[in-house]
């Protein structure tokens, strides 16, 4: 038997799913790296989840180890060079940020597997996937757009990048075609995770006439902050965040990474794991919506469901023309959809919401 090295790192929590010891050549060894802590109640949270579902689904045959709270940057790649180091058969590194990281650790593990979420940079031992979060954006939108009585609507943002764009723009749209009067205001936290800041920029956006807060950010913050200024609504981010229902939070979005990590590790154990890129949505189950509170009206609520079930089928594609960009110019003609090239390179909003994208 051989003793597991703990990872560790300054402020960084390290978690051993099977004990101390492990037997290398009966386990399956399975890494995350972590952006934020595993209790922000969100996005790292439900990854967490995931890694708790690998290990109930096989038991003794793997060893999870996971470190959370990591920075993007060069921090997280003595952190997944580390893992490769001591013995990882399959890493799951879980932010944008750590696109080029996890390509220059597994150039140097070409025998680890890699899996990178939301990016777009592959090789022979790099996959790459994400969820169509846009899609649940859509029916947030829907619902922001039936529930606003000061016609604005908030939106914290962590960072400008596509992911985080699409679902400002679906949600907008979804919003206007019910409500042409709405209006999108957003605040870039620039965080993944930081309650200070969230919290404070859902302050600024209720301070500004919003009574509806949408977030891409990973705390429970704006929650808290809605809960506090009363007559505000809210929507989880990546967890349910059902703490807060019926009100402020009146559904969510629900990131379900289980049965892809599953799946992956399997893959390596059976020895057929190959690089490739999943995008998967509410069809899928990789986006689920969370349960919709009776705060919501029995009309609305019945049209939310309804637009679930039409994305879910393929009957109906979130970005669906007429659509125009921002500056006027023709996005989609009638009757278009969005090719998933665009959306996942999209750099533009859409025409009706104000403000520039910081580059």
């Amino acid at each position: 038997m051989k003793f597991t090295k703990l990872l560790t790192g300054a402020a960084l929590a390290v978690g051993l799913a099977t004990g101390a010891y492990a037997d290398d050549q009966e386990k399956t060894k399975v890494g995350f790296v972590f952006v934020g802590p595993v209790g922000d109640g969100g996005w790292t949270y439900e990854h967490n989840q995931a890694r708790l579902a690998v290990e109930e689904k096989f038991g003794d045959k793997v060893e999870t180890v996971y470190v959370e709270s990591v920075a993007e940057g060069p921090d997280s790649e003595r952190v997944m060079t580390q893992m490769a180091l001591d013995g990882a058969d399959l890493i799951f590194t879980t932010s944008f940020g750590y696109m080029d990281p996890t390509i220059n650790v597994a150039k140097k593990f070409p025998n680890v597997k890699f899996e990178h979420a939301t990016g777009y940079k592959q090789a022979e031992n790099v996959s790459t996937y994400s969820a169509r979060f846009y899609e649940g954006r859509a029916i947030q939108g829907h619902i922001a757009g039936k529930m606003t009585k000061s016609n604005i609507v908030g939106y914290i943002g962590s960072y400008p990048i596509p992911e985080v764009i699409r679902g400002i723009n679906s949600a907008f749209i979804h919003a206007r075609k019910v409500n042409p009067d709405v209006q999108f205001k957003i605040v870039w936290a620039y965080t993944w995770f930081d309650p200070a800041k969230e919290a404070d920029a859902a302050k600024v956006l209720i301070e500004q006439g919003a009574d509806v807060v949408l977030q891409h950010t990973d705390s429970t913050a704006p929650q808290a902050a809605a809960q506090e200024a009363g007559n505000v609504i809210t929507f989880g981010q990546a967890s349910d965040m059902s703490q807060y229902a019926p009100l402020p939070r009146v559904s969510s979005i629900i990131d379900d990474w289980a049965p892809y990590y599953i799946a992956r590790t399997q893959a390596v154990m059976d020895g057929t794991w190959t690089s490739g890129n999943t995008w998967d949505g509410i069809g899928a189950g990789m986006v689920g919506i969370g349960e919709i509170s009776d705060a919501v009206p029995a009309d609305v609520k019945a049209e939310a469901l309804a637009l679930k079930d039409s994305l879910a089928d393929g009957s109906y594609h979130a970005f669906t023309g007429p659509l125009n960009k921002q500056d006027g110019s023709v996005f989609l003609a009638e009757g278009e959809t969005a090719d998933d090239g665009t959306l996942a390179g999209m750099n533009f909003y859409v025409e009706g919401i104000e403000g520039d994208i910081p580059l």
